[in-house]
Order: structure tokens, then sequence, then C-alpha cells
């Protein structure tokens, strides 16, 4: 959620620049099955651009229509959407729709609290009827300061309240610079999440050889700051080198990430940790039970691009604590 969040902030900032005023839909609440959970949002204007999304696409052109009043007397209300009257939902979401203006406060706190990976939290305000209503909306709260998006909203007792976590970005660290890495970097980057390429000086690369990534690296082994390791952080080792991956390992072996693969066959996996152990005895087993190796699910991957696909699908299963299986064959609502 906090990528896509930080997606809306980003377009809002180029949007309010433009003298563009804007409404942030909220899902607050939803009854019976939806295509999205409560917390997704978008921004909208007059003209009808939009960032984010609500539903699958049935919902947007009534939040548009809702919207216009928003935008035009300033006031938030609140609208639903009954699917069970709609082919093919089975559910009714509230959505609170409000006024959206960023203060230059709230952008400098929401960039740093980005940049720092601090943990920012929202809470929306709402009725569970249809109307306009001056005190609903929502508020952001980052490093204990409370930045609101509707001056008026004041949030009583009889109001209902969403509360939502936004973590930091989850970001991947690719260690590794061959064209297996250019395509985990464009899946990887292509779901929001923040990449970072690790990759040796003789590689002979740049950040320009990876779409997407926000970062590329090429320190000496004993200097690869392992601080940004935490646990919003997947690890993928795929250099390709056996020697450079276990260098890599040495250098990481403090480190316990969400995830930590690494590229090859089962067997390699064994020898690197064997050469691990041997040039450090007192590596934690802990680290190495982690490690996990062939990296990705079984989906018949081949290419590069497929490699990538189930390497993700991997890390997004362990992260969401998932058994990767057929959806038809899995009990009760998709998102539970």
């Amino acid at each position: 959620m906090t990528h896509e969040f930080k997606f809306i902030v980003d377009q809002a900032k180029i949007w309010q620049s433009q003298g563009k005023p804007m409404v942030l839909a909220t899902v607050v609440e939803i009854e019976g099955s939806s295509y999205r959970r409560p917390g997704v949002r978008m921004i909208l204007t007059e003209e009808g651009e939009s960032v984010g999304a609500v539903s699958g696409g049935c919902v947007e052109k009534e939040v548009h229509f809702q919207s216009l009043s928003v935008i035009e007397d300033g006031k938030p209300k609140m609208m639903s959407y009954d699917g069970t009257l709609r082919l093919g939902c089975e559910g009714i979401i509230y959505v609170l729709l409000e006024p959206f203006e960023l203060s230059d406060n709230f952008i400098k706190a929401f960039d740093l609290a980005i940049k720092n990976r601090i943990l920012m939290k929202i809470q929306a305000s709402y009725h569970k009827e249809f109307g306009v209503f001056d005190d609903i909306g929502s508020c952001i709260i980052i490093d204990n300061q409370t930045f609101v998006f509707n001056k008026n909203y004041s949030p009583k007792n009889n109001h209902l309240l969403f509360k939502q976590e936004l973590p930091p970005l989850f970001q991947l660290i690719i260690i590794g610079a061959e064209h297996d890495a250019v395509q985990l970097t464009k899946a990887a980057s292509g779901i929001g999440w923040k990449v970072i390429v690790i990759a040796s000086a003789d590689e002979q690369k740049s950040i320009n050889f990876f779409p997407g990534a926000a970062d590329f690296q090429t320190p000496f082994f004993e200097d690869i700051d392992t601080t940004v390791v935490d646990k919003q952080t997947a690890i993928v080792l795929m250099t390709h080198s056996f020697n450079k991956d276990v260098q890599y390992l040495l250098a990481f072996n403090n480190c316990y990430p969400a995830y930590f693969g690494l590229l090859g066959p089962q067997h390699r996996k064994e020898r690197i940790i064997s050469q691990l152990l041997e040039l450090n005895p007192e590596v934690d087993f802990e680290f190495i039970d982690q490690l996990r190796g062939p990296s990705g699910i079984n989906i018949g991957a081949e290419s590069a691009q497929e490699i990538a696909i189930s390497i993700i699908s991997e890390i997004l299963s362990v992260i969401r604590n998932q058994k990767p299986i057929l959806l038809k064959d899995k009990e009760g609502n998709i998102h539970a």
C-alpha cells in the first residue's frame, strides 16, 4: 500500500503545481467480497484524470461523478457502490471522498519518511451512509506529526474510524548485473518495490542498465552497507560467480531480511554454504537456514522474464505467509 500512496502523492504534487483541485477517494469499508480491500485509494481531477484505483474498473466512473461536487463545494462526502446489483460483483464498498490538498510541511515530512524508512499511519473518519459531511476525512501521522487533507476534518465519537499503517517501502536488493538481474529489476520496480542493485566494479555496468532501479552500487565486499537491510527487505544473490556469491554471503552474514534467495540449483547452494563455513566457521546457523535456493517457485519458468516472475512470486508468498496454490483450489475468500 505504501508504494501506491507514494505514487498518488507524487502525482498530486504535479497537479497541485498546475492549479488543479483534487479529490482523494478511499475505500474505508466493504461488505461481502470486493476486488480490492479497504485502504485502496485514488485521486481525481475535475477533468477526469486519475491515479490509483479503488476497484477493478467498475466503480471508478461513479467515483468521478460523485467527486465533482466535492471539487465544487469543497465538502467531503460518502458514497457506496452495491456490486451485488452488477454482473460479476458480490459486495458493497463504501468510499470516502474528500478534498486533497498537500501542505508544504506534509510534503517535506512525507518525503523524509520515505527516504528514512519511517512507519506512517493513516486514519479515516467516516459514516456508513451516503451524503455530505463537513467533518469527515483522513489524517496521516508521520513521526508524531498529524497532517489533514480536509481543513474542516474533526473526528467525532459517532464517526466510524478506519486505521491503516504504511510501512517503509518494500525493497529488493539484487546482487548481480547479468541479464536476469535486469529483468528482475524491471519486474520488481513494476510492482512498486524499491530496487537496489549491487555489483562488482569489474562488471562495468551503470544504473542505466537497470530500468526502474533506485540505486546502483559497486562497493568492495568489506564496504557494503548492510544497515539498510530490515524486515521490509528481500535479497536475491544472482552473480553467476561461485566465488563472488560466497564473498557476498560473507558480507551479509549478519543480516536477516524478510527473504534471502540464491539463484542456481540446490547442489550449488550446498557448495556455497560449505565454502562459506570453511571461510567463517562462526557463521550463525540461523543465517544459513534462512537462505532459499533455488530462488523462485515452480511455474515452469524458462526465460529471464519468467524467472523474475517466479522469484517475485516466492518473495510475495513468504512475506504474505501464503503457500502457493491455484486460486481455484483455495477455500474461502481470495484475500483471506
